[in-house]
């Protein structure tokens, strides 16, 4: 695949950025265009390998290895390296329904686990992907299939993020008639107002696959609960002939500090974020916003990351991040071997952006909040701070406080950013669906089929917070179960 000694011709070469005080000042995706030919020169370092670990999708010490939807990863950097655009295409839609959200989100487990990545930096996997489908809809090539045999079965599906419109749009194919239910005002789920416009534009990259499929058959029904008196979750049930739960993980972990936890000024990252989108669609002014504040982001990971930038593209007066984990390496350490993702120190999208405008990186690393500090009116006006030491104890580490590392921060706006426990309870109390020792409702990898007969999980709501690639995985496998336990049989893949 590629060319023959191409990785040693050629260099790791990624597109360049909009420049930070540049992008700040608005919500345009960031990232410029590479030519052609500097993407053909980038596929043709695929290097012929021999096993491509890039496309394996499993779990190696806790983390993602390789790509879990197993895209066809040589064959179509092949392609792009020989100028068959449409061919690299036609293989990139055969395991990925979506490859305009996960060339722009997705973290790049695959470049993790990239062979070449052992001695040099690794092929620009995630780079060629999101030009291939890019390039697909410029040609014209990505137009909406008319689904010509219909099996006269119905299939719900609860929740449009991607494991839901992975879920829909695979079972549309399969013949069935899917309607998508969306609880929100517009569909996409955490595409749609989890992640912002600078990395993933809502109108020209969300709604247009949304319209697609659409196009193509499929029902979507904003504003409309299941499980609410308006629509009661057992008439769903009368109503199709199966359901599909991609209701998400959406419970926001929250923080035991003390003081005022009810101080005006602590929301939770999503809440954020939702208020942010909503706004930059014109629906209204922002509920939360950062704007002349002392911000402070707790927690990592792309959410913190997004807030940061959010936040600068607010006006906030400072922002700062606290993470309770030590920093990471620079380079791989001995426990963290290839092709296990690299947990090396990296810079993204926001901390650049805060390092131009405040001339270091906003990030405090093992760093424990311990106290919310509200001024006479019950308003957040501090956060008392520590430093924190990882100590062993009965087999795990645990954050300990470093005596005499306290001190205050400014903050009147805190972003909670730490993860999700797990699905909200509601739906799957009122279905009678069994749930497991974390939440998340239980159904098996295999066959993603719950306690209840015809009605089967995905996603983060069976599996627990992840990627978005896992996401549309879980929403193909899903498909491929509820599929054939509708017919008998299934050709999905």
């Amino acid at each position: 695949m590629g060319k023959v000694k191409g990785f040693m011709e050629f260099q790791r070469e990624v597109p360049a950025d909009r420049a930070p005080l540049e992008r700040i000042k608005d919500w345009k995706e960031f990232h410029l265009k590479m030519s052609d030919e500097a993407l053909q020169s980038q596929g043709a370092r695929c290097m012929d390998c021999g096993t491509p670990f890039c496309h394996t999708g499993i779990m190696l010490g806790g983390m993602t290895t390789g790509c879990p939807i197993h895209n066809l990863i040589p064959e179509w950097n092949d392609d792009v390296y020989r100028g068959f655009w449409r061919d690299a295409y036609d293989r990139l839609m055969k395991t990925n329904n979506f490859p305009e959200f996960t060339g722009r989100v997705c973290p790049a487990p695959c470049e993790g686990s990239c062979v070449l990545g052992i001695i040099e930096p690794p092929v620009t996997i995630k780079n060629i992907e999101c030009d291939i489908i890019e390039h697909a809809f410029a040609e014209g090539f990505v137009v909406p299939k008319k689904i010509e045999h219909r099996t006269g079965k119905r299939v719900a599906v609860v929740g449009s993020g991607p494991a839901g419109l992975a879920c829909a749009d695979q079972l549309n194919k399969a013949g069935h008639s899917v309607t998508v239910f969306e609880r929100d005002d517009r569909c996409g789920g955490l595409l749609m107002y989890g992640i912002p416009n600078m990395k993933l534009d809502k109108q020209a990259v969300v709604q247009r696959r949304i319209d697609i499929m659409e196009e193509e058959g499929v029902v979507f029904m904003p504003n409309t609960e299941v499980g609410s008196s308006s629509c009661p979750a057992e008439k769903l049930l009368e109503d199709f002939d199966a359901a599909v739960l991609c209701t998400g993980s959406t419970v926001p972990r929250d923080l035991d500090a003390e003081g005022r936890r009810e101080s005006g000024g602590i929301h939770f990252a999503m809440d954020f974020l939702r208020s942010s989108t909503k706004a930059l669609l014109g629906d209204s002014q922002p509920v939360l916003s950062a704007e002349g504040k002392n911000v402070v982001v707790i927690g990592g990971g792309d959410t913190g990351t997004d807030c940061v930038a959010t936040s600068l593209r607010q006006g906030c007066k400072s922002v700062v991040q606290l993470e309770i984990m030590p920093k990471p390496a620079l380079e791989r350490t001995g426990d963290n071997p290839w092709p296990q993702w690299p947990k090396t120190f990296k810079v993204d999208y926001g901390q650049e952006e805060a390092a131009v405008l405040q001339g270091e990186d906003p990030r405090r690393y093992s760093m424990m909040t311990r106290k919310f500090i509200a001024d006479e009116g019950g308003n957040l006006k501090a956060l008392q701070v520590s430093q924190v030491e990882w100590v062993k104890k009965d087999g795990r580490f645990i954050p300990q406080p470093v005596a005499g590392s306290e001190e205050s921060i400014p903050a009147e706006l805190v972003l909670l950013a730490m993860g999700f426990a797990g699905p909200e309870a509601a739906l799957a109390e009122q279905l009678g669906v069994a749930c497991d020792e974390r939440s998340n409702i239980k159904a098996s990898e295999k066959q993603y089929l719950t306690s209840r007969k015809k009605v089967f999980a995905a996603g983060d709501a069976r599996r627990g917070q992840s990627l978005v690639v896992w996401a549309i995985q879980e929403g193909r496998g899903a498909a491929r179960e509820c599929d054939r336990f509708l017919m008998g049989e299934t050709s999905l893949p």
